[in-house]
């Protein structure tokens, strides 16, 4: 049986996720920006937490952690405990571990801070991404440089296609704003622009998101495209220049 999935605003445009296994009747949470919006959601459902997966050290992603975690098991990266909640268990990358019956496996996706890590779920196809990875973007870059995070976005375009992209922010409109004003041909982007301000005005979320439509999409995975080489004006660059630049835009836009 498939994991149910329920994205779960908070805060002023954050998201958290649950994860729920009918079977064992387990659920997970990744990140946890704000505990009343989290447990509204458990007890419309009859749930109870199990696990918490932490993805980075962002006041925005765990200060909620302490009040929800009950007997849960805390989740987060070996390389951030001097700055998370206290960890029940560290993972790095490469590591796999068991969330709800699934292997769940840790990518290292550092740049828009040092230790932000992302959880995939591989038989259910979902990849929680947070600040890594956004739909139509992808996190600024606090703490880590422009060829880190690029390297780090290869990691995740690398995944099946078909992966289920959930990531932490509703910044979807802006992001399509700015991907438009870099001037690229790319029909893709326009229907996904039609299908965000459609959804936008009717109050709906616009992530997660399918990464296929990212790989189509998304100017900051696509550093390596001759096309949008070309449209920002750099032909000859190199891709982690391609991707720095396209930040830099972003960043002041």
């Amino acid at each position: 049986m498939p994991l149910e999935l329920v994205t779960v605003p908070c805060l002023s445009d954050n998201y958290a996720y649950l994860l729920h296994n009918a079977e064992t009747g387990g659920t997970a949470l990744v990140d946890a920006p704000e505990a009343e919006p989290i447990e509204a959601a458990l007890e419309n459902r009859g749930w109870t937490l199990t696990d918490i997966l932490i993805t980075h050290h962002h006041y925005d992603h765990t200060d909620a952690v302490n009040s929800l975690r009950g007997k849960s098991r805390v989740i987060g990266a070996k390389a951030d405990t001097h700055r998370l909640p206290n960890l029940d268990v560290a993972v790095a990358e490469g590591d796999v571990l068991q969330v709800l019956g699934e292997d769940v496996h840790i990518f290292d996706v550092s740049g828009h801070t040092i230790g932000h890590i992302a959880f995939y779920f591989s038989e259910s196809g979902i990849a929680f991404t947070a600040d890594s990875l956004m739909a139509l973007g992808c996190g600024r870059l606090f703490e880590g440089t422009a060829p880190q995070m690029w390297q780090s976005l290869l990691k995740l375009r690398a995944l099946p296609a078909d992966t289920v992209i959930a990531s932490g922010h509703e910044y979807t409109a802006s992001n399509a704003k700015f991907a438009a004003s870099l001037s690229e041909d790319n029909p893709a982007l326009s229907q996904r622009i039609t299908e965000i301000t459609k959804a936008r005005t009717a109050g709906e979320a616009t992530v997660p998101s399918l990464l296929s439509l990212e790989c189509a999409t998304n100017p900051f995975l696509r550093a390596d495209d001759p096309a949008l080489k070309s449209a920002v004006g750099l032909p000859h660059a190199t891709d982690a220049e391609v991707f720095a630049e396209i930040r830099r835009r972003k960043d002041n836009f």
